[in-house]
């Protein structure tokens, strides 16, 4: 365990903002998070869980308290057959490492978020996802220590209530309460089959791909970030600014009648009943505001890909959330419709209840 102080959150995130928390405890075992934990608790402050720092953004007055980063590393086989891999996963493992290794050994599941940056730990919370691929459709279960009965646990991803870029990891009454140590995964030994999510349709039809494979479709996946996103490490962004919006069929029809394409999908809800899914594509939103390629307080919209904000000369969060707010107007003035943004921001977490029961994540 390794303890530092006054250290920036500008150099613990993606985007370069934040001001300094009063101490970084670096875990690299399972064993560490509860003396971390039991020295947060004797300093009488709060803790902020953070993995590369890439879909969070740092605030000017900082975090008073103590950020704990997730260096847990390892790859566990719990099971392989010629069908499936049953595999555990170090919550500090960088989620394309993850990806690359599972697309290699020839199982499929994850294959289309290749290159989406962040440790395996953080992708529950956000219930990251692309190219019509989530985490919650091959996460089995995962190890985390619970903050409030300070006890290790295994939570089933049945009981994440993971919808699109949510989960009790960062939504609701737990909000904060886990420190998730290990994911398991359950991949197919299969190639993945069309339809594909179109844009990496259309990049495979252009390239004249047909052999679909995992690393085929990781292929193609790392290819097309490479030329629409910055990478993270050279240029200060996190990731995707704006979510995509979902909409209610009258919600839908208004926007269409405004010129919005809206993306309909068959899907089914928990209990098997059929539903139309309304997705609108806030990229084609905001190139259609005329705001692709324009600066903002420091911040452009990219050029290549209109979600991503790019921080070109940036040292304030308040510059940040000036950006958001022209951005955001701009596009409910043209098209009636409200951006959500999709990073969090550092600041105090702490879970609503005092005293909960083991059965309450069994």
């Amino acid at each position: 365990m390794k303890i530092r102080e006054n250290v920036n959150l500008s150099e613990l995130t993606t985007m370069r903002l934040g001001g300094p928390t009063d101490f970084l405890i670096e875990i690299d075992t399972p064993e560490e998070i509860s003396d971390a934990v039991e020295f947060a608790e004797e300093k009488n402050l709060p803790v902020y869980f953070l993995g590369a720092g890439a879909n969070v953004i740092g605030l000017d007055e900082g975090f008073p308290g103590i950020i704990i980063k997730n260096n847990i590393k390892g790859f566990k086989i719990l099971r392989e057959n010629k069908n499936q891999l049953l595999l555990k996963v170090g919550g500090g493992e960088i989620w394309d490492d993850f990806v690359e290794f599972v697309s290699k050994k020839g199982y499929s599941g994850v294959e289309a978020m290749s290159k989406i940056p962040g440790t395996v730990g953080a992708a529950p919370v956000q219930n990251i996802g692309a190219y019509g691929q989530e985490v919650k459709d091959t996460l089995v279960s995962v190890e985390a220590f619970d903050t409030l009965i300070d006890e290790f646990i295994e939570i089933p991803a049945s009981k994440m209530d993971f919808s699109y870029r949510h989960s009790i990891f960062n939504s609701g009454k737990d909000k904060g309460r886990y420190f998730i140590l290990t994911c398991t995964f359950r991949l197919d030994k299969k190639n993945p089959e069309p339809p594909f999510y179109k844009s990496l349709q259309s990049y495979l039809d252009e390239h004249k791909i047909s052999a679909y494979t995992p690393e085929t479709i990781r292929d193609a996946v790392s290819n097309i970030r490479a030329e629409k996103l910055p990478d993270p490490k050279k240029i200060p962004s996190a990731g995707s600014f704006f979510k995509n919006i979902y909409l209610d069929a009258s919600s839908a029809k208004l926007a269409e009648e405004k010129g919005v394409p809206i993306r309909k999908t068959e899907k089914l809800d928990a209990s098997g009943k059929k539903y139309i899914e309304y997705k609108v594509n806030t990229g084609w939103l905001l190139e259609n505001a005329g705001l692709k390629g324009k600066t903002f307080h420091g911040f452009k919209v990219s050029d290549k890909a209109a979600l991503i904000l790019i921080n070109e000369s940036a040292t304030s969060s308040k510059d940040l959330e000036l950006a958001k707010q022209e951005i955001t107007d701009q596009v409910k003035k043209k098209f009636g419709l409200t951006l959500e943004q999709e990073p969090v921001e550092i600041k105090e977490e702490k879970p609503e209840t005092n005293k909960v029961q083991k059965e309450d994540i069994s």
